[in-house]
């Protein structure tokens, strides 16, 4: 399932171009196709935009969608909010506790 892009707050596109401006290695944990966790290491070289949204380029050619960021170098980003909902899914049950 393709999930639609949705728009990417403005600071938070500019505070990335600011680090890669940087050129240091940095970590991004995000949401992949299917919905698992990944993290890659490595240096970011650009923002770029296509027609099913904005991603970083890493040197190694990976590309990640910027909304579907969960922590970019240790801030938070724009699926930060959905991961937090994804991690915590089971305290939402009682666990067979009446």
């Amino acid at each position: 399932m393709k999930l639609p892009y949705l728009p990417v707050d403005l600071d938070f596109s500019e505070q990335i171009k600011k680090t890669i401006s940087g050129n240091k290695p940095i970590t991004v944990h995000y949401f992949e196709k299917k919905n698992e966790v990944e993290t890659v290491k490595g240096l970011a070289r650009k923002i770029a935009a296509r027609n099913n949204g904005e991603f970083i380029v890493f040197e190694n050619g990976e590309k990640i969608r910027l909304d579907r960021i969960i922590v970019f170098d240790g801030k938070p980003g724009p699926a930060y909010d959905e991961y937090d909902s994804y991690a915590l899914a089971c305290l939402d049950c009682m666990g067979g506790m009446d």
